[in-house]
């Protein structure tokens, strides 16, 4: 069989170059790849870095849907269905909403885990009994858990193949979040497994792109214990309660660690607390930031603005906030209440939703009511906010202390944000991967 993967292109934020569609491959569409190819033909094709052929006949296409992307994989599944082609949509939208998709969108719905829905898929299929719903219903271990294919990869086009997860989901049922619909258990995968996938990366600068990289304490210990002979260069997503583990994070630091993104959220404790992110506090955060940065660590924080407790004066507060504690780089987001999440149960029952229009559900427009500002003054926040922290002002404000640092944190700043455009067109001229090989040799990731 000819089966077919496709990303349908995201729609970049008002700060956003396609340095950012361009930072790394779909590994959940590797990971299918992976566990139908010794079988059967399997291309994939990411819109965010190539055109889309879609003038062939597969016999199967798969799609990957976030909710952003939802309105272009109807485009895209539309014109495969027009040839007799089925069309199977996945991806954590339709696991989290598939109860909110168009009956007549696609012609399955696969729900859950990979593992555990394609390869009945292609079975029904080539037997002429075709569901329309697959849902993953055994109980996943971490050995299940299947390695994206690697060696498929076409390098050119991204900034960084050298992304690894190490675990699915998140301990933590933050209202705003799809794991509030419980979209899949926190699990983490078999140490061997990850270091194989390090292994055939190939290189000693890892991304581990997990949802929450120490949502088991014990198990991080034991993996950071496991690749401290690698001599790796990391970075990964963590909560904020990390700090309070002086004995991990001193391990993290040890065996490589870089840089960490946390969700601070907001500076406003009334705010996390509305939305059940109780593992966030104000003396958490700055008790944390000071354990983080004591360490060499850098800090990219996460901010969402919107939240019930916010006001117009949330973004100056912010800022000051950031500036103060020298935190490194900053992510901002707007609230945007994700169909199948507690937030959107609950907006969509006060009769706060402003737009069902999904392509605008990126965390950059305003698509609900805010409680105590309008949504013009929310949007223009938002913007504000990233103008002021990359100003060449507040980018020397926050130049870190520690001079190994220097180097990675002007990198981004500069070349990513605030010159963004300009390291885009660089890129185009000697690909993706030639310049983020360049940022890793000037920050010393070899």
């Amino acid at each position: 069989m000819y089966i077919k993967l496709i990303q349908p292109r995201m729609i970049k934020r008002p700060m956003d170059t396609d340095l950012k569609i361009h930072m790394a491959p779909p590994l959940g569409l590797l990971t299918i790849a992976n566990i139908l190819r010794k079988e059967h033909r399997v291309v994939l094709e990411n819109e965010n870095v190539q055109l889309l052929h879609l003038d062939d006949k597969p016999d199967l296409v798969g799609i990957s849907v976030t909710v952003d992307v939802l309105p272009r994989a109807m485009e895209i599944a539309a014109c495969y269905r027009k040839k007799g082609v089925k069309v199977v949509a996945g991806g954590i939208h339709v696991t989290c909403a598939s109860h909110l998709i168009p009956e007549d969108a696609f012609d399955v719905l696969c729900i859950g885990a990979a593992e555990g829905t394609w390869p009945q898929i292609v079975r029904d299929f080539q037997q002429g009994t075709l569901q329309k719903t697959y849902r993953c219903t055994a109980r996943m271990q971490g050995r299940d858990i299947v390695s994206p294919a690697y060696d498929m990869l076409k390098t050119e086009p991204y900034l960084y193949c050298n992304v690894v997860h190490t675990s699915r989901g998140c301990p933590f049922r933050c209202d705003f979040c799809y794991n509030s619909s419980n979209a899949q258990p926190y699990l983490n995968r078999e140490i061997e497994d990850v270091l194989a996938d390090i292994k055939a990366i190939g290189s000693r600068h890892i991304m581990f792109i997990d949802d929450n990289f120490t949502g088991n304490p014990v198990w991080t210990k034991k993996f950071l214990e496991a690749i401290r002979p690698l001599k790796l260069k990391w970075n990964a997503a963590v909560s904020i309660n990390v700090a309070q583990d002086p004995q991990l994070l001193d391990l993290m630091r040890e065996c490589g660690c870089e840089s960490l993104f946390i969700g601070f959220e907001s500076v406003n404790p009334a705010s996390v607390a509305n939305v059940h992110k109780n593992q966030n506090t104000m003396i958490a955060y700055e008790k944390a930031v000071e354990a983080i940065h004591s360490r060499g660590i850098m800090i990219n924080a996460s901010f969402v603005f919107g939240l019930d407790g916010d006001t117009k004066e949330t973004f100056h507060a912010t800022l000051k906030w950031i500036v103060k504690n020298r935190i490194e780089t900053v992510t901002s987001h707007i609230l945007t209440p994700y169909p199948g999440t507690v937030l959107h149960q609950q907006m969509q029952k006060d009769g706060r939703i402003l737009t069902e229009d999904l392509s605008l559900y990126n965390t950059a427009h305003v698509v609900f009511r805010p409680m105590h500002m309008t949504p013009e003054e929310l949007y223009d926040g938002y913007v504000w906010i990233y103008k002021m922290v990359y100003s060449w002002k507040n980018i020397l404000r926050r130049m870190p202390k520690c001079p190994s640092q220097r180097m990675p944190y002007l990198l981004f700043n500069l070349l990513y944000r605030k010159y963004g455009r300009l390291t885009d067109w660089l890129c185009r001229k000697i690909t993706y991967q030639r310049i983020g090989y360049i940022a890793q040799r000037l920050t010393r990731y070899v």
